[in-house]
């Protein structure tokens, strides 16, 4: 059959247009010489100490969902050389998507290859997905008690009533029983059965977590410290770039800027990026041209990260477990 392809909505095109817009308003006030020139200037081993910070953090990323895995109704978990696998290739792929929940996409369906039913997979990765925003507004709260005076700025009241508000659903959803039968009323309204089923499906796995208290705070310690190391390689590409801050400034500053990123105003919080970095760490008195720059390596050190997963993803793919057998 024809695969139908798949137009880009006047939505998507929007956000990639003031992505370009803010991206080069920002470049342009921060004087494009001065960020070639600073970025062309860092030094090395701070650059090679935040690459080694980043694999550390994909790591851990990787084994908090396969912690997320353990509770799984059977025992249909795969072991964690195919989770490894399925994490870096969905992170390679999710690079070249609209947004992260692409990657989370190719996550979901891999994992279903392994006899973990499609349902209990989606679950895994929403859960892990939550509990990574929830680590976000956790260091976000602690970065306010340090920079006191953005506590009034309307976008970042914006950012965390966004944020707050898509963790107290989550909560809901797996710890409230109300909030189980409303949706189970919503989906009773569902006029196609199999989609009404598979919603069913998915709220009885993410459910299933609310027995699973230690393996929710877990996942959650880890999730904290995956902010933690991504506050670290900020401050080290800020040494590589020559910028004289505290790593204070840095725990203020980027829980932050990655609240900021989460809004959904521009494809994968480009340009909303560049307009944090550059406005919080301009009020610190880092010029316009560093914060750009710091930005700039900051992304690009996202990117780098899912680098390993083209590798498993040009390898040779592992055959998926089999069903096993009636007798």
């Amino acid at each position: 059959m024809r695969r139908r392809v798949k137009r880009p909505t006047l939505n998507g095109i929007s956000r990639l247009i003031f992505a370009a817009v803010l991206v080069g308003y920002t470049l342009w006030k921060s004087n494009p010489q001065d960020v070639w020139r600073i970025c062309t200037q860092a030094s090395v081993a701070p650059l090679l100490v935040a690459v080694l910070l980043v694999l550390a953090d994909r790591t851990l990323m990787a084994y908090r969902w396969f912690v997320l895995l353990r509770p799984l109704e059977g025992g249909h978990f795969p072991p964690w050389r195919a989770v490894l696998r399925i994490f870096f290739v969905s992170t390679f792929v999710g690079t070249f998507l609209p947004a992260s929940i692409g990657g989370d996409a190719v996550r979901a369906y891999s994992l279903s290859n392994h006899r973990v039913p499609i349902a209990d997979a989606m679950a895994s990765v929403f859960v892990d997905r939550m509990l990574g925003v929830l680590s976000v507004l956790i260091m976000a709260l602690a970065g306010l008690a340090i920079a006191r005076d953005l506590a009034a700025n309307p976008g970042v009241m914006l950012a965390l009533g966004v944020t707050s508000a898509a963790c107290v659903i989550a909560a809901l959803l797996i710890f409230s029983n109300a909030a189980d039968a409303f949706a189970e009323l919503l989906f009773a309204r569902i006029p196609w059965v199999r989609l009404r089923q598979a919603a069913g499906s998915l709220i009885a796995s993410i459910r299933r977590y609310a027995k699973h208290h230690d393996a929710l705070s877990a996942v959650l310690v880890g999730s904290v410290t995956v902010q933690i190391l991504r506050v670290l390689q900020a401050y080290y590409l800020g040494v590589a770039l020559g910028i004289q801050q505290p790593s204070l400034t840095y725990f203020a500053f980027i829980p932050l800027i990655l609240l900021i990123m989460f809004l959904p105003i521009t494809a994968n919080g480009i340009g909303t990026s560049q307009a944090a970095f550059v406005w919080l760490f301009r009020r610190a008195g880092t010029s316009g041209a560093e914060a750009f720059a710091l930005s700039v390596l900051f992304v690009a050190l996202g990117i780098l990260a899912n680098l390993p997963g083209a590798l498993y993803y040009l390898g040779p793919a592992p055959q998926p477990i089999p069903s096993a057998s009636p007798d």
